[in-house]
């Protein structure tokens, strides 16, 4: 802990004010979504748009996800640099509960109209009468059927909701009781919710997006996904960070504190080229037909400058600008790098939903963006919503001094 006490510098009950700018432009954007989503649906689009849907779906819960991961992390690891900015994964975890029942009437939907998981919910392949008997797809049958994939995503998505909902409950009790017990309890939550979370994040990722393509499997695809969503949730927390700054706000947040995140989202881009290439590389190098289709797929010319360019963005980029000890403690650099992965991750998850889907009518344009745009609006919405109704920084935080006294 720090050996001084700088509380009295700060006003640690400032609250956040949603409103003006932020408010209208979030709401515009939410707009702008549903009427592509119903622009898509429209004009005959279906499998693009609901293809659209998950990955925006997936997306949003991955964020959410990450940031009750960032607090469950900090917790069991007893960091204290972090203290006074956990407001911000707080609200971002406090979201999940809204982006798994988004997430779950997607799934339903595209398996209502036949447009997503359609390489395994047809009755047909599973009869070995039918001319359309699938033996490979037959033979996954006891984890590739309807009820057993709802029933997991239920599952997993209502723990990880429970569990973030509870850990920011009690961090908002520790601000009005002060004391330890909060904290107690929230360290011991965090450490079962770390074991469940490591265990179901690679099945999750299973369940959602590689079950779009049934034949094929990758052992590796559960870490690629999650490599995926930690650095994707530490740019979200980035250019909240930033913003707020700028509004203002968070003044004991300081640019050692940006340079420890300019660290994670640094190495963790390394670790998720690490993923990719590993799964990559060894489906190259095997030649095995039912593992290279994949790639395969995603070297048609529709996807093959996307497969390259999301390596460039994902990795090249937070390689060269964040590799700078400098470039890591300024705002503009940090939120600039920030943005681009979130958009890198999003080509990403594109590559990973799109050609599996989309059999035909393939494309970029109004549906890729405006589906995003609206879910980037939606995220924003219901976060800064959730940060404007507690202050700022968790005040009792037993190691608020530290982060306070925090230097590199």
């Amino acid at each position: 802990m720090g050996t001084h006490n700088h509380h009295h510098d700060y006003n640690f009950s400032e609250q956040y004010t949603f409103a003006g700018t932020a408010k209208i432009v979030s709401l515009v954007a939410v707009v702008l979504g549903v009427a592509t989503i119903a622009y898509g649906l429209s004009t005959g689009d279906t499998t693009r748009t609901f293809a659209n849907l998950l990955l925006m779906g997936y997306y949003f819960a991955c964020v959410c996800a990450a940031g009750a991961f960032f607090i469950a992390l900090q917790m069991v690891t007893q960091s204290g640099w972090s203290a006074g900015m956990l407001r911000i994964p707080q609200a971002m975890a406090s979201v999940l509960p809204i982006a798994a029942v988004v997430l779950l009437i997607i799934a339903a939907g595209g398996i209502y109209t036949h447009t997503l998981y359609h390489h395994w919910t047809a009755p047909e392949l599973f009869d070995p009468n039918s001319p359309h008997y699938d033996a490979l797809v037959a033979g996954k049958s006891a984890f590739l059927n309807i009820p057993g994939f709802f029933i997991r995503q239920v599952l997993f998505m209502g723990t990880y909701s429970i569990f973030a909902f509870i850990i920011a409950k009690l961090s908002y009790k520790e601000d009005l009781e002060g004391g330890l017990n909060s904290y107690k309890k929230s360290f011991k939550l965090s450490a079962i919710f770390l074991v469940i979370f490591g265990f179901t994040t690679p099945i999750w990722s299973f369940d959602t997006i590689m079950s779009l393509e049934a034949h094929w499997f990758s052992t590796m695809f559960g870490w690629y996904n999650f490599a995926a969503m930690w650095v994707s949730g530490i740019a979200a927390i980035v250019v909240i960070l930033v913003l707020l700054k700028k509004a203002g706000y968070m003044a004991w947040v300081n640019e050692n504190h940006l340079h420890d995140l300019g660290k994670l989202m640094f190495g963790f881009s390394i670790f998720w080229t690490y993923v990719w290439f590993a799964q990559f590389m060894l489906i190259w190098y095997s030649n095995i037909p039912e593992e290279t289709v994949y790639f395969y797929k995603r070297w048609e010319p529709e996807y093959k400058p996307w497969f390259w360019l999301s390596i460039i963005i994902n990795f090249l980029s937070p390689l060269l600008i964040l590799v700078d000890r400098d470039a890591k403690r300024k705002q503009n650099i940090m939120l600039f790098t920030a943005i681009l992965l979130l958009c890198g991750h999003w080509l990403d998850y594109y590559i990973m939903i799109m050609p599996g889907t989309v059999e035909t009518d393939r494309g970029f344009g109004i549906i890729e963006i405006g589906t995003a745009i609206g879910f980037a609006g939606l995220f924003t919405f219901l976060v800064l919503n959730k940060i404007s109704k507690h202050p700022l920084a968790a005040k009792h935080h037993p190691f608020l001094d530290e982060s306070l006294n925090h230097q590199i």
